[in-house]
């Protein structure tokens, strides 16, 4: 299905990257002073990917694992749509984290893990490829990147622990 509309429609993931490419700093920015926030936001960029990754489809498999290596173009919209389905949560993660490298290894992690699933679980008519790692690794590493940046411009050193969970700490002034 979903596909489909991908193929119907080519512009659909290069359109949804510039867009997380654009907004994402400014949305990490914005962020990044409410590391609790960040994490609930990861949590909510994170539903599709479970969605679209592990929810059953009506098909019967009868290979096994595809071992291909092959960069995501615009024409091969199916690897293009897996870049653009990690970028959001591990620039969130990396956010949250304040360690984007930490969020890419993550990401790639996670990719990996759904791609195992998908070769374990037959049931659920998924295939597993080293194609579809790849290319959600790649969008980790764009997603990485943009967090970098949003910590950047937020201010904040991309290694620092958040220091409040609730947001930026206020200072009392004392009049007297």
């Amino acid at each position: 299905m979903i596909s489909t509309v991908l193929v119907e429609h080519p512009w659909l993931s290069p359109t949804a990257l510039v867009a997380l490419v654009v907004l994402g700093p400014l949305v990490g920015s914005r962020l990044a002073p409410y590391p609790r926030a960040a994490w609930w936001a990861t949590v909510v960029a994170s539903v599709p990917v479970g969605v679209l990754t592990l929810m059953p489809v009506d098909r019967e498999l009868f290979g096994r694992c595809e071992v291909a290596w092959a960069l995501p173009t615009v024409g091969r919209v199916e690897l293009a749509a897996n870049v653009v389905l990690m970028v959001a949560p591990v620039l969130l993660a990396g956010v949250a984290w304040r360690r984007p490298l930490l969020a890419l290894a993550a990401g790639s992690g996670v990719s990996i893990a759904i791609e195992a699933v998908q070769a374990l679980v037959p049931a659920i008519g998924r295939s597993c490829s080293t194609n579809d790692w790849l290319s959600n690794t790649i969008g980790a590493a764009v997603g990485a990147a943009l967090a970098w940046a949003a910590l950047r411009r937020a201010g904040v050193p991309a290694t620092a622990r958040p220091s409040s969970r609730t947001g930026p700490t206020r200072r009392r002034t004392t009049v007297g």
